[in-house]
C-alpha cells in the first residue's frame, strides 16, 4: 500500500512537470518575400509532415499570423518542442498598386493591402509573446533599409534572442557577408529555405538561443 502511494505521488509529480513544460515560441519575422513562410514550411514539413502556410511570388501572401503547435525538432540527439509562428511581411507602407503588377484586380488589391496592413500591426503586437525571433532577410537585397532597422529596433527594446537568416544564398547575387556587416551583433546563418541548404547550422543556433529564451 505504501509503495502504491509513492508510485502515485511520483506519477503526479512527473505528469505535472511535463504538463507545465512550455513550448518555445519561435517567431519568423522579416520583410515581404524574404522567405519566412518557405523556411517555416520546410521545418514543419520535416518534423510534422505538414506545412504552416502557402507561398507566392505576390508580396504579402501571408497577411495573418499563422501557427503550428507542438513542432518537436530533433537535432544531434537532442529534442525541443516549439510553437512555430509565421508572421506577415513587415513593411513601412503597403500600396494596393503593388499588387496590380501581379495581375490582381483593383478590388482584390485594395482588400489585400488592407489585410496586409492589419497583419503588420498584429505581427508587431505578437513580439511581446516571442521567446526567440528568426529574422529572415533576402541575401540578394540591401540589408540597410528602414524595414530591417525597424524590426531590429523592436527586438532590441524587448531583449528577445535573435537569429538572422540570410536566405536565398543559392542565388548568384546573394551576399551573407553584407548582412553580417550590417548586423555584427547578431549571429547570421546563410541558407536556402527553398533547397534546405545549411539547415544544420540553423538548428544549432536555434537550440543555443533556446537556452537563453525567457
Amino acid at each position: 500500500m505504501a509503495m502504491k502511494k509513492v508510485t502515485d505521488f511520483l506519477k503526479k509529480v512527473f505528469s505535472g512537470f511535463f504538463k507545465n513544460k512550455k513550448d518555445i515560441k519561435l517567431g519568423f519575422y522579416g520583410p515581404p518575400n524574404a522567405g519566412k513562410t518557405s523556411l517555416a514550411n520546410r521545418i514543419c514539413k520535416d518534423f510534422t509532415g505538414e506545412e504552416i502556410g502557402s507561398v507566392s511570388k505576390v508580396p504579402h501572401e501571408t497577411r495573418n499570423v499563422q501557427f503550428k503547435e507542438k513542432v518537436e525538432i530533433s537535432y544531434k540527439g537532442k529534442s525541443m518542442t516549439f510553437k512555430m509562428i509565421d508572421t506577415p511581411g513587415i513593411a513601412t507602407r503597403v500600396d494596393y498598386e503593388d499588387f496590380l503588377k501581379y495581375k490582381v484586380n483593383k478590388k482584390e488589391a485594395k482588400a489585400r493591402a488592407k489585410e496586409a496592413t492589419q497583419g503588420i500591426i498584429e505581427s508587431i503586437k505578437w513580439l511581446d509573446d516571442m521567446d526567440i525571433v528568426v529574422i529572415v532577410l533576402d541575401a540578394t537585397e540591401n540589408p540597410y533599409n528602414q524595414v530591417n532597422m525597424t524590426i531590429i529596433g523592436n527586438l532590441v527594446a524587448r531583449e528577445i534572442p535573435v537569429l538572422i537568416v540570410a536566405n536565398k544564398s543559392d542565388l548568384r547575387k546573394a551576399s551573407t557577408k553584407k548582412i553580417e556587416e550590417a548586423f555584427p551583433e547578431y549571429k547570421v546563418v546563410g541558407m536556402s529555405a527553398k533547397y534546405g541548404k545549411n539547415l544544420d547550422e540553423f538548428y544549432e543556433e536555434v537550440f543555443k538561443l533556446s537556452k537563453k529564451s525567457k
